[in-house]
């Protein structure tokens, strides 16, 4: 495929051209910015004016996704066209997009996706001058440590279209969404100040009825607001302010709002996630414990909310390793009994009943390190073609099951590491079902789960 990386069109003027100087100013208001300690966003909303009118309002949001520097694998970016009329989404037709930062590779498999939908087209112009779009990557630069960008430049569309391209690449915990949209322009400062008032009450409600007069992403934004119903995400907004509080004068301001998307605090949530990897662990090792050494483990006291997530139905897998050796693996696939019966059974079975080792012995106990990785439901992926298959795996995060009539294999997301590359990962996979590395079929069937994973390391 020949390469076509999108050049910076407003380096030097919205931001600066020099490397060095831009990371310093947007490491600057990032460091600035107040610390959150809500739930990692799945969606945000950033202004896209010059750095020093809206660089710190934007910085507020992409602080917030620090801790998820090493999660965050994907970025769908939509923004308003300023300069060139486009009828739908538009994206590039490019590999890349470069800032003095470097190059952004584009997410192929996503542009892939989206270009079925007949509101998406390839407009190259529309993205040429585009700033919108642009002054946000710097910030995911520096925020993220690697990401794929699928970049839609949004002009004459509905609310419902926009939805459906945002819900065909929703994704996981590893893709991001973010809208680049101002709020009002050129008002006094007190009328501006009001406008957007109203204006961030109708993103809060949820309410998809927002005019390019109250904000030149309306379009993106609408879009969004529709495609969250339902999701339970909420939006909080955590800074509103216009360029007269920020570098310029009162007479005439432009309204900058930083909105993220979450489902709650982070703080309970991690407390709830960690009791429940605590007592999976725990439950495995007791069962484990009991098996090897002919006793019965004593009941690890739960607190209510856990207790109530282990009788609900789950599925996991179990892995052992001995001092950093696979020492067996065995789980399940489908969510068919209690999570708590799940990861006894299947404890003791990774110990006593994986045919490519030996029955654990007591004495190893000690030795042995146990991670537990619970499911998600697996999702079909509707593949023609190997080609196709390759293109919608995603590295590092997904877990894949591979079927050919009666012979079935899974790998764990955890297997990237040691697989690397789709085409290696999937040969092996095949391998592993009793296939050749260089099978396929018509009626091979690929579905992909991604899993929470918590161990005793």
């Amino acid at each position: 495929m020949t390469t076509h990386v999108r050049p910076p069109a407003v380096a030097g003027s919205f931001y600066p051209h020099d490397p060095a100087r831009l990371a310093r100013d947007v490491d600057a208001c990032l460091e600035a910015a107040s610390v959150r300690t809500g739930e990692i966003p799945k969606a945000i909303i950033v202004p896209h004016a010059g750095y020093v009118y809206s660089g710190p309002v934007a910085a507020t949001a992409y602080r917030a996704l620090a801790p998820a520097r090493h999660r965050i694998h994907r970025v769908v970016l939509l923004g308003p066209a300023h300069r060139v009329a486009v009828h739908g989404l538009a994206l590039p037709g490019t590999t890349a997009f470069s800032t003095p930062l470097g190059a952004v590779p584009i997410d192929e498999a996503l542009v892939a996706r989206v270009s079925t939908l007949p509101q998406v087209v390839v407009h190259p112009r529309a993205h040429a001058s585009e700033h919108a779009l642009e002054v946000q990557l710097p910030f995911l630069q520096r925020v993220l440590e690697h990401f794929t960008l699928l970049p839609l430049v949004v002009g004459r569309a509905t609310a419902d279209e926009v939805a459906d391209v945002l819900r065909a690449v929703w994704g996981g915990p590893e893709t991001l969404i973010v809208i680049s949209s101002d709020l009002s322009h050129y008002l006094p400062y007190a009328e501006a100040a009001a406008t957007d008032r109203a204006t961030v009450d109708l993103i809060r409600q949820g309410r998809a009825t927002l005019s390019h007069d109250q904000a030149c992403g309306a379009t993106a934004v609408n879009g969004l607001l529709t495609a969250l119903r339902g999701t339970g995400l909420e939006a909080e907004v955590v800074d509103l302010r216009n360029s007269g509080d920020t570098a310029g004068p009162d007479d005439q301001v432009v309204g900058y709002v930083a909105v993220l998307f979450g489902a709650g605090t982070n703080e309970t949530k991690e407390d709830d996630e960690s009791r429940l990897g605590r007592a999976l662990v725990e439950l495995a090792r007791d069962a484990i414990a009991g098996a090897v050494g002919g006793r019965t483990a004593p009941a690890t006291p739960r607190d209510e909310r856990t207790d109530a997530r282990l009788d609900a139905a789950g599925a996991v897998f179990v892995t052992l390793m001995e001092d950093g050796r696979l020492r067996g693996c065995i789980g399940s696939l489908e969510a068919d009994r209690p999570l708590r019966e799940d990861v006894v059974a299947n404890a003791i079975a990774a110990a006593l009943d994986d045919p490519r080792f030996a029955p654990l012995a007591a004495s190893e106990l000690p030795r042995v390190n146990i991670e537990v990785s619970l499911l998600t439901p697996p999702e079909p992926l509707a593949v023609n073609s190997e080609s196709e298959a390759l293109a919608a795996l995603r590295p590092g995060i997904d877990g894949v099951v591979l079927a050919h009539g009666r012979q079935r294999a899974t790998f764990l997301p955890q297997v990237w590491a040691q697989l690397p590359t789709p085409r290696e990962f999937l040969a092996q996979l095949k391998r592993k079902a009793g296939l050749p590395g260089d099978f396929w079929a018509p009626d091979v069937e690929i579905a992909r789960y991604g899993v929470r994973k918590w161990s005793e390391a």
